[in-house]
């Protein structure tokens, strides 16, 4: 079964675009369809220009396609990206999560698997906490977070970080995103793909078993009734 995964991420300067671009690509590479969404930028342009990192990204990353509450609705699994904000997600990321009380209230966000991703300029500058931060949506919508936990080398490789994958920018060298960061967010999407089809797929054999078990039950009350 394939399965649906909505990769929503906010990213000023490009680091947390990286490494939803490799989320992405760990899902796609266990099968699951995916779509890579950006959300809308709610800096003015003069705070924007203010940066050359910031306005160059904002501008290469306009051709990405813009988020919207029906990527939520259309997925069966999600992947959030932040960079961290004094140890809380950015307010681009929380705007658009304050978009999805509708689909809350419908109850269409409750038992969908949701995995986090972050970036920080330092190793303590708030990525677990924005992480936590972000996981307290979560258990509003009813979701099921998906942590990478310490299920694979390449976690700890990354820095270790059990919550989600955290890009420390100011310990890189040169313009290159961390190799090592990278490949653990492409882990931590792989495993949020494959958890996900296991779950798609074992609803299928409960929702088999309970008509199985819907029909014996009308077959053995007719039985009875005619005895």
């Amino acid at each position: 079964m394939t399965a649906k995964v909505a990769v929503i991420y906010y990213s000023a300067t490009g680091t947390v675009h990286a490494l939803a671009q490799a989320v992405a690509e760990g899902a796609a590479s266990a099968g699951a369809g995916v779509r890579l969404r950006r959300v809308a930028e709610l800096a003015p342009d003069s705070a924007i220009d203010q940066n050359p990192l910031w306005r160059q990204h904002a501008d290469a990353a306009s051709s990405i396609a813009q988020a919207s509450v029906e990527d939520l609705a259309w997925a069966d699994a999600f992947a959030f990206g932040t960079p961290t904000r004094f140890g809380t997600p950015a307010a681009q990321l929380k705007q658009f999560i304050d978009q999805a009380g509708g689909l809350w209230r419908e109850g269409r966000l409750a038992d969908k698997p949701v995995t986090a991703f972050t970036s920080a300029f330092n190793r303590h500058g708030g990525s677990e906490a924005t992480i936590l931060s972000l996981g307290n949506v979560f258990y509003h919508w009813g979701a099921l977070i998906v942590p990478p936990g310490y299920t694979d080398p390449v976690v700890y490789a990354a820095g270790g970080n059990p919550y989600g994958t955290s890009l420390v920018t100011g310990a890189q060298t040169g313009d290159a995103p961390d190799a090592a960061a990278l490949e653990a967010a492409r882990y931590q999407g792989r495993r949020l793909a494959q958890i996900t089809i296991r779950l798609l797929e074992g609803g299928r054999v409960t929702d088999a078993a309970a008509g199985d078990g819907n029909a014996r039950g009308t077959r053995a009350g007719t039985t009875s009734s005619t005895a």
